[in-house]
């Protein structure tokens, strides 16, 4: 039996299933037949929520980067000092990762950056994470410099998130997100204006 749920629950409920079949399929392998059986809805309550497959898909990734910004956010306002912002926010991004693995990996994996759409709606999910981070930074530099440091702090959370998910290691992401916040923070504490 079908439960009927008002609109923006069964919309919630959509794009979690969507996201799990997406993550598990790809896109192109996945049909809105496929969302909507894994659902237990009709098709055409399907389309009632998403015009398109690709419609479906793009608010997924922009869904996913919205929800991992904010655990961000969230982290880095309660922290102490700048040294505990940059460890609250690796520990926030860790956490995302190991308890939304399919969300992870249909944001940045290899499925969404082979279609050139996807690929802009990840860069602005990057963007918007980058700029995040560039608000943290206190160092008397340039904006573009600031800039440019948020992007190689998204990059190293990136990175290593790739890395432990590609080989399935058992880490506790709050030790994994010491290990990178030091790294982190020895960088930012040299930091200074380079002119020319």
């Amino acid at each position: 039996m079908n439960v009927r749920l008002p609109a923006a629950e069964r919309r919630r409920q959509l794009l979690d299933t969507a996201l799990e079949v997406f993550a598990a399929q790809g896109f192109y392998a996945t049909s809105m037949n496929d969302v909507a059986d894994a659902a237990g809805v009709t098709k055409p309550v399907l389309y009632q929520h998403f015009a398109s497959k690709r419609q479906l898909y793009l608010e997924l990734l922009e869904d996913v980067g919205t929800r991992l910004g904010e655990r961000i956010a969230d982290a880095t306002a309660t922290a102490g000092s700048p040294h505990e912002q940059v460890e609250m926010g690796f520990v926030a991004y860790f956490r995302f990762v190991h308890e939304h693995r399919s969300a992870y990996r249909l944001l940045f994996g290899g499925g969404s950056r082979r279609d050139a759409e996807f690929a802009d709606a990840v860069r602005k999910v990057e963007e918007h994470l980058a700029a995040s981070v560039a608000l943290l930074i206190e160092a008397d530099i340039d904006p573009d410099h600031r800039r440019t440091l948020a992007f190689a702090i998204a990059g190293i959370a990136e990175g290593t998130s790739r890395h432990w998910i590609a080989d399935d290691l058992d880490v506790d992401p709050d030790v994994l997100a010491r290990q990178v916040a030091d790294l982190a923070w020895a960088g930012l504490r040299g930091i200074h204006r380079i002119d020319g």
